[in-house]
């Protein structure tokens, strides 16, 4: 350990001697050259959904070309509203840190906290720092979020939102993240300012056991403040899923069903919990003609809500579902969700190390305009923010590359235990009710797709399907 932040001291020594105008313009390219290569991409992808095809054979029997061209218009307005959002984001980002907003907004958060006779106390004007920052980019984001639920996506039958739902939703999500948000951040700046030259073992223990614990509390205790769940009914498909589960040994503690059409016609489905604990969570929009009970209690509180109006055509049979839950098996069998939080700790650890060694530097805090003071939370958001994000970069890919090698290995776990036909049909359905156009830009795909496009799985199933 000691030789390793030897090294890095000696490799990062080289910031102390770069003047701090062009460090900060250097860091500031850096990002830029990293959103122009998001943008390129974005563009080939567009270009890709401009060009017309004909319905690719695998989906021949449940798309027609209607609904194609459907799904591709549908494809263009989110990837145009989304380079839209990017370009304002980068743009408002660099202005913001031209016009010195960092250490305004340092300085602003000072001066409140003197007005109640608080000086000099770094926590807390850190926190006051933290959440103007944080209100700040919920107001600037609903109109984006309001644009993409209300317009967007109701155009294209997708949202179901009211507005009273969404305002409220807003509020409550913005509450949540301060809640949750102020003690870590206190206790973690109280860490890194007591916790010695190795502070960073320290840190990096506390944020994993908030990321566990977090883990924990929020499927039981922050999820049902959003939304409403119940577990699933009685019937064929409650009880083929407990024998799948069975089966294979799956610790299947709970089975839930969330009601997602009150947000969205989208649909899905995951596991969480540890070691002997695991609950299963479907949405709605998933099982084909299933509504979650109305709760007249919060019905009649609630003017604005309205049931969710909830196509019988929409979703997959009870074999499709168990299929697709087969699948998430799969992750849970081969230790997926294991190796990736085991991925995600130790990417922890590296970039608490990086941030040891370079907090102290002066040159990096000189560079956003902090020539009087050095706050740790300056030094997490620089170093987090634009120094690693080159190397967040990289890791994404990488780690984008490793998750569909699982889904692939996910889709294997299912075929082997016979459900790989139903897979097949679910995987068509999903692609119609989410509205998924088959086709991508083969780069775009790669760097972006955590899973492999419907038409890659479709072909990966069919070949051991006919054996």
């Amino acid at each position: 350990m000691v030789f390793l932040t030897s090294a890095l001291e000696k490799y990062f020594s080289f910031i102390d001697r770069i003047e701090p105008t062009v460090l900060f313009y250097g860091l500031l390219l850096c990002t830029w050259i990293l959103a122009m290569w998001e943008h390129y991409l974005s563009y080939r992808q567009y270009r890709n959904f401009k060009h017309r095809r004909t319905v690719p054979t695998e989906l021949a029997d449940v798309m027609t070309d209607e609904q194609l061209e459907k799904s591709r218009l549908y494809a263009m307005e989110k990837i145009r509203f989304s380079q839209i959002h990017s370009i304002y984001d980068e743009l408002e980002g660099t202005v913001l840190l031209l016009i010195g907003v960092l250490p305004w907004l340092w300085s602003t958060s000072g001066s409140i906290l003197s007005k109640f006779g608080y000086h000099n106390y770094d926590t807390v004007q850190s926190i006051v720092f933290v959440v103007i920052m944080m209100s700040y980019s919920t107001i600037a984001g609903i109109p984006w979020s309001y644009y993409y639920h209300f317009v967007l996506e109701e155009k294209h039958g997708f949202n179901k939102q009211t507005r009273s739902f969404f305002i409220k939703d807003t509020i409550k999500k913005m509450l949540v993240t301060l809640v949750l948000t102020i003690p870590i951040f206190s206790l973690l700046l109280k860490i890194i300012q007591i916790g010695g030259d190795y502070f960073f073992i320290y840190a990096w223990a506390f944020m994993a056991s908030m990321s566990l614990g977090i883990a924990i509390i929020y499927p039981n205790y922050i999820a049902p403040l959003f939304d409403r769940y119940e577990p699933l009914r009685e019937g064929e498909l409650r009880t083929s899923i407990e024998q799948l589960a069975n089966k294979i040994h799956f610790p299947l503690a709970k089975i839930f069903v969330v009601e997602g059409s009150a947000r969205s016609a989208h649909s899905n489905a995951y596991f969480y919990g540890f070691f002997k604990t695991k609950r299963i969570v479907l949405y709605d929009t998933l099982i084909k003609g299933y509504h979650v009970h109305e709760d007249k209690d919060e019905k009649s509180n609630d003017d604005d809500s309205r049931l969710p109006e909830k196509k019988l055509d929409k979703g997959c049979e009870s074999d499709e579902v168990l299929a697709v839950l087969c699948h998430e098996f799969g992750h849970w069998s081969l230790s997926h969700n294991i190796i990736n939080l085991s991925i995600s700790f130790i990417n922890l650890f590296v970039i608490f190390i990086i941030f040891a060694l370079l907090f102290k530097r002066v040159g990096l805090y000189n560079a956003f305009g902090f020539t009087q003071t050095q706050p740790i939370i300056i030094g997490l958001l620089i170093i987090f923010q634009y120094v690693l994000s080159p190397y967040s970069a990289v890791l994404s890919l990488c780690l984008t590359v490793l998750s569909r090698r699982f889904e692939f290995q996910a889709d294997n776990f299912a075929l082997n235990l016979a459900h790989g036909d139903p897979l097949s049909r679910a995987l068509k359905k999903l692609e119609m009710d989410n509205m998924t156009y088959p086709y991508s830009d083969y780069l775009f795909a790669k760097y972006h797709y955590s899973h492999p496009t419907v038409l890659e799985r479709l072909k990966a199933l069919k070949p051991k399907k006919q054996d």
